[in-house]
C-alpha cells in the first residue's frame, strides 16, 4: 500500500505535537495525513480521547493508518476494541509511555509547566493483542519509558518492535524534527499491509 491508498491519522501525545515534531512535519507533507484533534491536549481524559479518535476513524472512507507518539499509543490501544473491524488495516507506534511510572509523568508535567494535567483513566494500558498489524518503534534512553518494558507491550499487543538505538522521547526535544529514518520505515509498513487480509 502507499499513502495515497490510506487515511493516515496523526495521533499525537500529551500536549500535544509541535511545528518542529515529526508528526506535524509528515502532516504537512504526506497528501492523506491529519491530525486527530483531541478534546484538551494538556489534559488528557481516556474517554475524550478514546471517543475522538474512534470519530476520527470513523469519519475515514478510505482504509485506516494509525500514525501515533506517546499517550496517542496508549490511546490506540483503548480504542482498539470500538473500531469498526477492519477499519483500522495497521498501527504504526513511537515510544510508547510507561504510565505506571508516576515519576516520569511528573517529570514530564513540570517540563509542561502549570497549564497541564496528569492523564486521567488510562492506566492500567491493555495489554491485549492489536486486531490489526503494529509496528513499536522504542529507544534505549526514553525517560518516559525503558526498553525493556517496551518489549514487553509489543509483545502482549503482537506488534513488531524495532529499536531506535539512543532516541530519547523520540520527539522535536530529542533531535527528531524531520526523521528521514521514521519516514522510510513508515512506507515500508505500509508496503507490508494487505487491505485484504
Amino acid at each position: 500500500m502507499r499513502v495515497s491508498d490510506v487515511d493516515l491519522l496523526m495521533v499525537p501525545g500529551w500536549m500535544d505535537s509541535g511545528p518542529d515534531h515529526w508528526q506535524s512535519r509528515w502532516e504537512k507533507k504526506l497528501s492523506t495525513a491529519r491530525r486527530v484533534a483531541m478534546p484538551d491536549f494538556n489534559r488528557p481524559v481516556r474517554a475524550g480521547w478514546v471517543g475522538a479518535l474512534v470519530d476520527a476513524v470513523d469519519a475515514c472512507a478510505r482504509p485506516v493508518v494509525l500514525v501515533a507518539h506517546s499517550l496517542g499509543v496508549t490511546t490506540i490501544v483503548h480504542a482498539a476494541p470500538l473500531f469498526p473491524p477492519g477499519k483500522v488495516i495497521g498501527a504504526w507506534l513511537a515510544a510508547p509511555p510507561d504510565l505506571e511510572a508516576r515519576a516520569t509523568l511528573e517529570a514530564l508535567m513540570r517540563e509542561g509547566g502549570r497549564d497541564v494535567a496528569m492523564p486521567e483513566g488510562f492506566s492500567p494500558v491493555p495489554r491485549d493483542r492489536l486486531p490489526f498489524p503494529a509496528l513499536l518503534i522504542a529507544s534505549s534512553d526514553d525517560p518516559c519509558c525503558a526498553y525493556e518494558e517496551a518489549a514487553r507491550i509489543a509483545k502482549g499487543w503482537g506488534a513488531t518492535l524495532v529499536h531506535a538505538g539512543e532516541a530519547g522521547h523520540i520527539n522535536a526535544a530529542s533531535g527528531y524534527g524531520p526523521w528521514p529514518d521514521g519516514v522510510l520505515r513508515l512506507a515500508a509498513f505500509l508496503r507490508s499491509l494487505d487491505p485484504g487480509a
